[in-house]
């Protein structure tokens, strides 16, 4: 696999022209409208993109309708064997993959974009595993009826994924909806698409035609048609919660079930008896300062007990700054850049406000640099604010940069009830020696998912999805396939049926 298809480099250009995958081809757009795909790290263009809109995703519906029904057909377990070579391409190219989601999203290359390219080879892997579990159950009405559930594909997916973990998002799109039995158009973050075009091209020489599609272009454009076409049977949907919300209100017209895996303001609860270093690195790791804090998961709000606040935010700052900022396809690199211009000037502005807070102090951080090489990319210093209260903007909504507010407790009581006051709930971290402790606020915290020591990612198998406005539905796991991407029918047999004469 490379990206000789998707993204040819051509011979009077440095960028790469991509193109759309429709249909089994690679396409430009049909208004042959075009978007540049740029290098956060050093604000310069790599590649072009087709600007898809509503007749591309016309034409991307009626591929993946034309395919459904004999892909529909294929025995689970055949089209398990598919992903599962697919993975095995996948895995291959990983190194040139994760090249390729360094240089556009920005992401360092070692710490962040290997880790991408390999779990999005597990995750085909994984769902390619379980096509055997694609079963019903018989239901026990007696001896002369045979009542059994099947479950069924819904017929032609539309997804739509944002630019932090392109890849790792589509691979979570792709594999279970094919796997059930499903046809799909992606709708790729016009941000970083390259990953994503490389990784359908793998799928592509697996895949008959028309059962996968991907499109690029703008969420206005492509993505609102997608989100409206009338074929569309289901409708799975990665991003911001205020999109979410159109693409809910999109279903809604239609009646067409969604999932929806959308933002976060995450609290971490540090308890006293927790003020010791391999703490401090859980709660790097869960702030994911390393993905610039790009990620719904990110445990921005730190809940410190009073007794360990300043200790523990002064072996904070230490770890958190000894940790390299630069270019992210330097192996020495830590951290990289946000993705664009529009998301930095937001972080910035978040970052401008607490630093106007009269009772917010700076303990780290800051305003990016103006001059020096960090002012040639998308730059933003990982930032820590120490205040007393968890109702103020940068509290409680989700900046999507490294921008952390540290707050104190003393009561476990307390310290709970700030963690939910949030309309979001998709993660939480807890953090202390005292188990009992740690599960009863993780049994009492409103999140989707909660780590108790620990703030790694999610791994295959986990059931992962948010409560309130973070979320519908779950993804990551044999249940969320089941329950996103297929349909339960019953079918009830007499068996005691009168003989014929």
């Amino acid at each position: 696999m490379s990206v000789t298809e998707a993204a040819r480099p051509q011979a009077k250009s440095h960028l790469r022209q991509a193109r759309m995958l429709i249909d089994g081809d690679w396409v430009n757009s049909r208004s042959a409208a075009t978007l540049t795909v740029e290098n956060p790290a050093k604000r310069q263009p790599i590649a072009t993109i087709p600007r898809g809109d509503a007749a591309d995703v016309d034409a991307a519906v009626a591929a993946a309708a034309r395919a459904f029904p004999a892909w529909s057909r294929v025995a689970p377990r055949d089209r398990g064997r598919l992903l599962l070579r697919i993975a095995d391409k996948m895995e291959e190219a990983a190194e040139e993959l994760a090249r390729l989601i360094a240089l556009e999203t920005g992401n360092a290359l070692r710490t962040q974009a290997r880790g991408e390219a390999r779990l999005s080879a597990d995750i085909f892997r994984y769902f390619g595993g379980l096509a055997g579990e694609l079963k019903g159950e018989t239901i026990p009405l007696g001896e002369q009826v045979l009542s059994y559930t099947r479950r069924e594909p819904l017929g032609v997916v539309g997804a739509i994924i944002p630019w932090n973990a392109p890849v790792l998002l589509g691979a979570l799109k792709i594999a279970p909806s094919l796997c059930a039995g499903n046809t799909l158009v992606l709708k790729a973050a016009e941000d970083a698409p390259l990953g994503v075009l490389m990784m359908a091209e793998a799928c592509r020489e697996f895949l008959p035609r028309g059962v996968l599609n991907v499109l690029t272009g703008l969420g206005e454009e492509a993505g609102a048609a997608l989100a409206q076409h009338p074929t569309v049977r289901k409708l799975s949907f990665t991003g911001s919660t205020e999109v979410g919300k159109l693409i809910m209100r999109a279903a809604a017209d239609r009646i067409v079930p969604v999932s929806l895996e959308l933002g976060g303001k995450s609290p971490s609860i540090v308890y006293p008896d927790a003020d010791e270093d391999w703490v401090v690195d859980g709660v790097i790791a869960g702030m994911r300062f390393t993905r610039q804090s790009q990620s719904c998961t990110a445990g921005s709000r730190l809940f410190l007990h009073a007794d360990i606040f300043d200790s523990f935010l002064g072996k904070l700052q230490a770890k958190t700054q000894a940790l390299k900022l630069g270019d992210p396809l330097d192996e020495a690199t830590d951290i990289g850049s946000i993705i664009n211009e529009k998301q930095f000037t937001k972080v910035c502005g978040y970052v401008a406000d607490g630093l106007k807070r009269k009772d917010a102090r700076l303990v780290f951080g800051g305003l990016p640099p103006k001059e020096g090489p960090l002012s040639q990319g998308y730059f933003a210093l990982p930032t820590v604010f120490a205040d007393a209260s968890n109702d103020w903007r940068l509290a409680r909504e989700e900046i999507f940069g490294p921008v952390l507010v540290a707050i104190p407790w003393r009561d476990e009581d307390e310290a709970i009830r700030m963690a939910n006051d949030s309309h979001y709930g998709l993660a939480a971290y807890v953090w202390t020696h005292d188990i009992g402790s740690g599960l009863r606020a993780a049994h009492a915290i409103e999140s989707g998912w909660v780590q108790v020591n620990q703030g790694g990612g999610q791994s295959p198998g986990h059931s992962y999805g948010g409560y309130k406005q973070s979320g519908i539905g779950r993804e990551f796991s044999l249940e969320g396939m089941l329950d996103s991407f297929t349909q339960r029918k019953n079918v009830t047999v007499n068996l005691n049926t009168p003989r014929r004469a």
